[in-house]
């Protein structure tokens, strides 16, 4: 179901009438296939399970002794998407207050953004609002948002509905998913939806160009860079049985 504006657009995580296809690589000589580079930044409150998401997404893992990040770590990912070799180069924030000044300045050339928070803890929801003011701050325009409810198996626990979560990200134009580190549902499809939007972004960008439009001063979707972050739809990527409807009538995850 598609819709505009701040309207919701449903994903399904197996849409198998999908064209886009996505393969992984892991051998070094790839490194001279690669054609787009990405940096994307994981960013939300401390122990709302960043390093989990990046872990079960570079490497099918989850430590059950994770400890908090200090300053800032990357990984990275090799995947093609539309023909293209794509590194995602994905770097892991600390949450924490007195790393913030550190961390900002890894903003910096970031193309995608996960907005992550903890949906057993209400805080870390109140606190998103925040964080896409610190994007605005010091991201460029064009980042492409995706906001995550991580710890969806935890579902007794719950103190975010997902209908809130919804709402929100329609207000600011925001990709949308629950995930679980744990199990690893929607992990894999929220990162390659991220990286999907960027690819094609880059891509039309680059049409723009070539056809004479834009300028220096666009960026990658051709819009000035002094837009807002905000875009014009969100997706929510949620369990394939689920409606929107129904979805926010539910005060528990579709995982």
């Amino acid at each position: 179901m598609k819709m505009n504006g701040v309207e919701a657009e449903k994903k399904q995580c197996n849409e198998s009438e999908k064209k886009i296809e996505y393969y992984d690589y892991h051998d070094d000589d790839v490194n001279e296939k690669i054609d787009y580079v990405f940096k994307v930044v994981v960013i939300g409150d401390s122990s709302v399970g960043k390093t989990q998401m990046l872990s079960r997404f570079a490497k099918n893992e989850f430590c059950f002794d994770s400890k908090s990040t200090i300053g800032v770590e990357f990984q990275t990912r090799t995947v093609t998407i539309n023909g293209k070799f794509i590194k995602a180069q994905i770097w892991d924030t600390a949450g924490q207050e007195r790393y913030r000044a550190v961390t900002s300045a890894y903003y910096r050339g970031a193309l995608g953004a996960m907005l992550v928070y903890d949906i057993t803890k209400r805080q870390s929801f109140d606190h998103v609002a925040r964080w896409i003011e610190e994007l605005r701050s010091h991201a460029d325009s064009s980042i492409v948002i995706m906001l995550i409810g991580n710890k969806c198996d935890l579902v007794d626990l719950r103190m975010v509905s997902t209908e809130d979560a919804i709402e929100f990200a329609q207000e600011q134009g925001l990709f949308f998913s629950e995930t679980s580190a744990l199990n690893g549902n929607n992990v894999e499809t929220a990162f390659l939806k991220l990286l999907q939007e960027i690819t094609n972004r880059l891509v039309s960008k680059k049409k723009s160009l070539e056809c004479g439009g834009g300028d220096d001063g666009d960026d990658i979707n051709g819009n000035n860079s002094n837009n807002t972050l905000k875009g014009s739809k969100i997706d929510v990527i949620l369990g394939h049985e689920l409606e929107i409807s129904e979805m926010k009538k539910l005060s528990s995850c579709s995982c």
